[in-house]
């Protein structure tokens, strides 16, 4: 079935290799500028998808098992990534897969290096935008502090994991977000993209694996709840600042964020891009150079 010449059929995974190419050719090409822009946009929208989810989590009840709230979570979160796929934003994570082009010579070391500093830089500033704006709406105090509450035992589990733990937790996590992007290459509707990107984006989720670019969110907003809240915040709550003593910006930065984007660089890069180049691709290349 047609449309204007062009096929409604899902593209098959060599054809979603070359796509993988052709896209991260292009991302590495853009200017600067439009790419900081980009990467500003989702930041704030994997900030959103993270933001939906801890609203979530905290109206979920105490009857509800916990597998049952993490599925919710996850599913809520999707936002994000579908907003970066389907609205058009330059993600770090998905960005990972970049290193196709760069495997097939497409692109140099320093093009590679320069796109993922710009978007990782870019991710953090929207992100932290995001998070100034929930806080000073002051939408974590609302259902009686329940979600501010959510946020902090959110940012404190983070921090407190251990530094290989990260970064494992960060393999898996972009492992399932790279896939996620790999088979929204397939697509050819909106639709399919979003399908496309749900039940991966889900599962990481609820399997509690870690994202570094969604932690930009999830970490800052606690630890400035915990600076920044008022003292009815804490009654309603039951709790105190020092109960989230740890929840600091060295402790996000050294503990969290270092080895989770580390880990998420291997899963992205190791597990599906590299992977699905060596498959696809490489063939293709070795046969270029053969000619040449």
């Amino acid at each position: 079935m047609t449309r204007a010449g062009h096929s409604f059929d899902a593209l098959l995974p060599a054809e979603m290799a070359r796509r993988a190419e052709e896209v991260g050719a292009a991302k590495a090409a853009q200017d600067a500028v439009r790419t900081l822009a980009l990467a500003v946009l989702a930041g704030a929208f994997i900030a959103l998808g993270a933001m939906f989810a801890t609203t979530v989590a905290s109206g979920a009840g105490p009857t509800l098992p916990s597998g049952v709230v993490r599925l919710l979570s996850g599913l809520v979160f999707s936002l994000g990534l579908i907003l970066v796929v389907v609205g058009g934003a330059e993600l770090f994570t998905g960005n990972n897969l970049i290193v196709m082009a760069w495997a097939s010579r497409r692109l140099s070391h320093g093009a590679l290096l320069r796109n993922w500093s710009i978007v990782y830089l870019g991710n953090f500033a929207g992100a932290m935008g995001t998070v100034l704006l929930v806080l000073l709406s002051q939408q974590y105090m609302f259902d009686g502090g329940a979600i501010g509450g959510v946020a902090l035992a959110t940012a404190r589990h983070k921090v407190e994991l251990g530094f290989l733990q990260a970064i494992v937790l960060g393999i898996l996590a972009n492992g399932l977000v790279c896939l996620a992007v790999w088979l929204a290459f397939s697509a050819r509707t909106t639709t399919d993209r979003i399908l496309a990107v749900i039940f991966p984006i889900t599962a990481f989720v609820a399997a509690g694996f870690e994202h570094s670019i969604a932690n930009m969110y999830f970490v800052p907003l606690g630890i400035l709840i915990r600076r920044q809240a008022p003292a009815s915040f804490w009654a309603a709550i039951d709790a105190a600042p020092a109960d989230y003593s740890g929840v600091t910006w060295p402790a996000f930065l050294l503990h969290n964020l270092l080895p989770v984007t580390i880990g998420n660089v291997i899963g992205g890069v190791v597990l599906v891009g590299v992977t699905y180049w060596f498959v696809y691709l490489r063939t293709r290349q070795a046969h270029s150079e053969g000619r040449a």
